[in-house]
């Protein structure tokens, strides 16, 4: 039996920046178009259960998935449950299920006090692409749609949706934030898979990094980070307090330095880590920015 410490280890705390850091762009952006108030912590403070509850319930339902079909049978990275049958797979699909419910709860909740009815069926789509991903017949994951899905739900929907909820319209500085922080959580997926080229290769799992090889996704991977303050750049150019996020630079150096030359395997473990805080650093000095301005 797992024990509680083996849990959370495969809910990937190490992911959940990937969660939070949409709330908070979206949450300045929407301070800078429609002030501060009360509703706009209450529906922030909902976005990010969701958020989070998704994240979580994507991480598990990954465990589940993958594990059924033996991709995780040989792990470099972090520890899974059903891989290494510290759990049974049916309990890690309830556990799965029971953070998609908590999500879409929160969810009706901030649909609710938004009165935006329309995001149900948002949410909905968030919940089918969180599942099959890995999951189902044919997982789009094992076909290298790994990445589109990604920057779709923890890009653009996560950043627009929150400002959405608080504002009541979006911007062209939130569709630059939410262009910038799904480039930042597709160059963590895009770690992710380079790490493991060789047992995805194994086992069938063509993601983009098998498909276009190494030396290729480590090109990616710097691009991605490229991007996203690109993106920030533009938006400074009118709203100049969004220089803040050149901060941010500072954590991009490391990750993108043991990337570029050559890292693998359990070497970029640490390159995971630092993307996460990058992108979390990013979406702090972004948020803040866009507050300010």
């Amino acid at each position: 039996m797992a024990t509680a410490a083996q849990w959370v280890s495969a809910a990937r705390p190490r992911t959940l920046p990937a969660a939070i850091s949409p709330v908070l762009v979206g949450t300045g952006i929407a301070v800078q178009l429609d002030g501060v108030s009360p509703a706009t912590w209450a529906r922030g403070a909902l976005a990010l259960v969701v958020a989070l509850a998704l994240q979580v319930a994507v991480n598990y339902a990954n465990d589940y998935s993958d594990g059924i079909r033996g991709t995780d049978d040989v792990r470099v990275g972090p520890f899974r449950l059903t891989g290494s049958k510290a759990a049974a797979p049916q309990a890690v699909r309830r556990a799965a299920w029971t953070a998609f419910g908590l999500a879409a709860l929160s969810g009706l909740v901030l649909v609710w006090v938004s009165a935006t009815w329309w995001l149900i069926a948002v949410g909905a789509a968030s919940i089918l692409a969180a599942w099959y991903y890995t999951g189902g017949s044919r997982p789009y994951g094992y076909a290298g749609l790994g990445e589109v899905f990604v920057f779709v739900f923890f890009g653009l929907v996560a950043v627009l949706g929150t400002t959405y909820t608080q504002a009541g319209r979006v911007s062209l500085p939130a569709l630059a934030g939410a262009t910038a922080i799904g480039a930042l959580a597709c160059a963590i997926l895009v770690a992710n898979n380079l790490r493991d080229v060789p047992t995805d290769a194994l086992a069938g799992k063509h993601t983009v990094a098998v498909r276009i090889g190494a030396p290729a996704t480590r090109r990616l991977y710097t691009a991605l980070v490229v991007a996203a303050f690109a993106a920030a750049a533009m938006v400074a150019l009118r709203h100049p307090t969004v220089w803040l996020t050149a901060g941010a630079v500072a954590f991009a150096v490391g990750p993108v330095r043991s990337v570029l030359r050559g890292a693998e395997g359990r070497d970029l473990l640490p390159v995971l880590r630092d993307t996460g805080r990058l992108e979390l650093a990013f979406a702090v000095l972004f948020g803040l920015g866009s507050a300010l301005g």
